[in-house]
Formats: C-alpha cells, sequence, structure tokens
C-alpha cells in the first residue's frame, strides 16, 4: 500500500515553449479533478441523516439513530488529521479516490442492518449502523487534504484564496445533490432491489445510487488530477508565478518528510494553533445556527417544510458569500486571510443580535439565517487555506488537518451539539421559550474567533510589502 500511494517522481524539467500553456491547462484539469472529486465525499456522507424518517417507520427510533449519526462526526474530525499526515506525503491523484471508494463502499453496506439483521434484532443493527458510519467518516478524512495538497503545488499564495473559495462550494454541490439522488434513486433502481417491499426502496436511493455515482466519479477523479507539477515536469509554482510563502525554501519544501517530522513542523507552530481555535469557535456558530435552526422555527411555529426551506437557503447562500470572501482575501487584502475572517465574523455579531431580538419574526429569522450563511462559509473556508499558507508545503494537509480536527470534534460534537443542545434544552420555561444564553454563546463565539485569528494578523503583513508579488529569492519581478 506504501509503494501503491508513493508520490510520483520528478521529472526533468522542461524548457520548451509550451511549458507556459501546458502549466495554465493542467491547473484547469486538477483543479476539476479535485472539485467534483470532493463533491464526490458528499454524496457518500451524512447519507443516514436522510433515511432516518423511513428507517423510523420500519421500527427504528430517532434516539438510537442519533448515537449511529454521531460516530460520522466524530470518526471524521480525527481522521482529517490523522489521514492528513499520510496525504502529506502520498500521490494525491491515488489517495483522494481511493478515499472516496472506500467511503462509498462504507455507505452501500449501510444497507446490511437494515435488510439482513432488521429492527427484529435492533441493538445488533445500531451497532453495526454506528460501525459502518464510523468507517464512512473516518475515509471521508481522505478527501481533504490532498485537495490541499494539489492547491499548494497548483495555485500560488496571492491566488490561492480565489480557487479555493470556488472549490469550496464542491461540498455545497455534492450535498445538495444527495436529497434528489435519494428521490430518485428509490423510483429508478427499487423495484430492482426489493420488488414489492416498497418500503425498502429507500435503501437504494439513500445508500446504494450515491455510492455508485460516487464510485464513477472517483475514476474520473483520478483521470484528472496530477499530483505535482514536477511529476509532469513543469517548475513549482513558485517558480512560475514568482510568488511564495514567507516559510517556503525551494529544498526543503519540495522534499517528503517524515511523519515525526511532519507531527513536529505543525504542532510546533503557534499560529496554527491560533487558527485552530478559531476554527472551533468558527464551527461552533456555523453548526450552532445551522443544526439548530429548524428546533428554533419549530418552537416558533413553524411547520417542517417551511423549517427545511429555511436550512436550505442556509446553505445555498454560501456559494456566493465564500467566492466573495475567497476574492476579496486575494484581491483586497492581497492574500492575507485572518482580516476579511475578523471582518466577517464581526458583521456576524450584528446578524445574530438582530435573529435573537427578531425571534418571533419568521421572515426575520430566515433572512438572518440567510445573511449567517453567506458569511460565515467564507471564514470556514480561509480557515484551510491559512493552514496551508503557514504550514510548508510538505506538512499543509496535516496543518489543514489540525484545524479540521478542533472544528469538528471541539467546535461541533462539543460546543455546538452537546453545549448548546443542553441550552436549548433548558430554555423551555412555563411561558415559552428563552434563547437568551443560547444567543450570548454564540456572540462570545464570534468574539473568540476574532481575538485568535488576531493574532495572526502580524504573520501575514509581508504579504503586502510588494503587491505585485516577490520571487522565491525575494527580489521583485
Amino acid at each position: 500500500m506504501a509503494s501503491f500511494l508513493a508520490p510520483p517522481a520528478y521529472k526533468p524539467e522542461r524548457t520548451d515553449n509550451r511549458v507556459d500553456a501546458d502549466y495554465k491547462k493542467l491547473r484547469w484539469q486538477v483543479f476539476v479533478g479535485i472539485f467534483i472529486g470532493y463533491a464526490g465525499f458528499y454524496l457518500v456522507r451524512k447519507n443516514l441523516s436522510m433515511a432516518v424518517a423511513p428507517l423510523g417507520e420500519l421500527g427504528f427510533n430517532e434516539a438510537e439513530l442519533g448515537g449511529a449519526m454521531a460516530m460520522n462526526a466524530l470518526a471524521y474530525g480525527i481522521s482529517k488529521f490523522v489521514m492528513a499526515s499520510i496525504s502529506d506525503r502520498s500521490n494525491a491523484r491515488r489517495f483522494l479516490p481511493l478515499g472516496l471508494i472506500l467511503s462509498a463502499v462504507a455507505m452501500l453496506f449501510m444497507i446490511v442492518p437494515v435488510v439482513a439483521i432488521g429492527p427484529e434484532n435492533k441493538g445488533l443493527a445500531i451497532t453495526l449502523m454506528g460501525v459502518f458510519n464510523f468507517l464512512v467518516g473516518w475515509f471521508q478524512g481522505m478527501g481533504w487534504p490532498p485537495c490541499g495538497r494539489v492547491m499548494t503545488r497548483w495555485f500560488s499564495i496571492k491566488e490561492r484564496g480565489t480557487w479555493m473559495s470556488v472549490w469550496n462550494c464542491a461540498h455545497n454541490v455534492g450535498g445538495a445533490l444527495v436529497g434528489p439522488m435519494a428521490g430518485y434513486g428509490a423510483l429508478w433502481f427499487g423495484h430492482w432491489f426489493f420488488g414489492e417491499n416498497k418500503e425498502l426502496y429507500f435503501l437504494i436511493g439513500t445508500y446504494a445510487f450515491p455510492a455508485a455515482v460516487a464510485i464513477l466519479i472517483a475514476l474520473i477523479a483520478y483521470v484528472l488530477i496530477r499530483d505535482t507539477p514536477q511529476s509532469c515536469g513543469l517548475p513549482s509554482i513558485e517558480k512560475w508565478s514568482g510568488s511564495a510563502s514567507k516559510n517556503y525554501d525551494e529544498k526543503k519544501s519540495e522534499q517528503s518528510l517524515s511523519v515525526k517530522e511532519i507531527f513536529r513542523t505543525v504542532l510546533s507552530n503557534k499560529f496554527l494553533w491560533y487558527i485552530a481555535l478559531a476554527n472551533s469557535f468558527i464551527y461552533m456558530v456555523r453548526y450552532g445556527c445551522l443544526d439548530w435552526a429548524p428546533k428554533i422555527l419549530d418552537t416558533q411555529g413553524a411547520d417542517l417544510k417551511s423549517a427545511g426551506w429555511a436550512y436550505f437557503a442556509f446553505e445555498f447562500a454560501a456559494i456566493p458569500g465564500t467566492i466573495f470572501c475567497g476574492w476579496l482575501s486575494d484581491k483586497v487584502f492581497n492574500g492575507r486571510r485572518a482580516m476579511p475572517t475578523m471582518l466577517f465574523m464581526a458583521i456576524i455579531i450584528a446578524v445574530i443580535v438582530v435573529y435573537w431580538q427578531f425571534i418571533n419574526n419568521f421572515w426575520v429569522v430566515v433572512g438572518c439565517l440567510i445573511a449567517i450563511g453567506f458569511l460565515i462559509y467564507g471564514p470556514v473556508m480561509l480557515i484551510g487555506v491559512q493552514a496551508l499558507d503557514l504550514a510548508p508545503k510538505n506538512a499543509a494537509g496535516t496543518a489543514a488537518g489540525l484545524t479540521g480536527f478542533m472544528g469538528y470534534v471541539l467546535g461541533t460534537s462539543i460546543l455546538a451539539n452537546t453545549v448548546l443542545g443542553y441550552v436549548l434544552k433548558l430554555a423551555k420555561t412555563d411561558t415559552g421559550y428563552n434563547f437568551s444564553t443560547y444567543f450570548i454563546l454564540l456572540i462570545g463565539a464570534c468574539v473568540l474567533a476574532i481575538l485568535f485569528m488576531g493574532l495572526t494578523y502580524k504573520e501575514e503583513q509581508y504579504l503586502v510589502a510588494d503587491r505585485k508579488g516577490t520571487s522565491v529569492e525575494g527580489e521583485k519581478k
């Protein structure tokens, strides 16, 4: 397996007159590869959530299924950090498709507990669901790191924010397709597998159909992705573009590090810890607003359909917001990530205050959710970009993995789901609901995110020394 995933050897650097044209062509090719590849991961990620209602009709209750669902986020948070260290020493062209195929296969096996065991052996069935959903989450950790590796190899620091903002929309695209695929997959293929047992058709639409499509996408991604420019006989992105990060060293940054060296490099970098802590509070706001919006709207009398559209609007607003934030970081702030992140989080504070004060007005609440969706995904994306910027190229995936671990384990599982869930449980009073503590905690999370991001502000100031960029040797172009 180690030899299968080993990075391809560098080819002699080309000097012909086609280098520039081929570089531009391959950049687009690998970008399309990681875009559709990462979108494919979201086709087979949280599918159990789509299956909760039909599983309930078979005899599984929400509390039991909730435990199985939690395994996914826990595994993903840990795996994103662990797998990142492997990805930093692997061929992205093989690493990403392999992770996607394994995710799809694990998702396909989610059918087994329902069909082979069933609700009559509920304990065993739920346990297996948890195991398979844990494996899905674990293999999902093989998605982001190779994309980060490709980004640091093919796109320079002064354009990375824009490219990554567009790439980051892949998860919105993939996530949006899960719902329609569940419905049409059951309609088109359910009868093939389960005949007249219509109550089981959802298993095909929710699990099997997305898994099959994901495997096809993995094969396409393999055809498109290339690990590094040097493996194609092209110069490094720093040499080609003339822009390099502060910590770039041509000799050290282009060679593979051992796992021990990677972890030592990442864990000893205080700035990575600052943005990792900031990320935990950004994720607290992200999932604290998203996951509990249907619950809050329900307490105000909104029906399930209305709450569902509000949820959709939150996610859809992320696409233009993410792209705008990435463009802003590159074109206005010249490659700096701290300032736009702090700006967006400050505006979110104002929106949360309006959300809080007009909690009983459905349309104001929906408007606030759309605004938060527009604003929050930019900082989420820029944290990942900043991790790539602050770490050496050969440890970039692990650096991003650290921020992801903090975001999902501390920010999501502990703060957004557990702490805020407990707070909302206590929000019910004899006269209605009091959400003050919930909103105060969200505002506090925004403030802490801004403070931790502020600690990286000076570290990025070298990027404004020469707005036109400098060569890797530090001379003006």
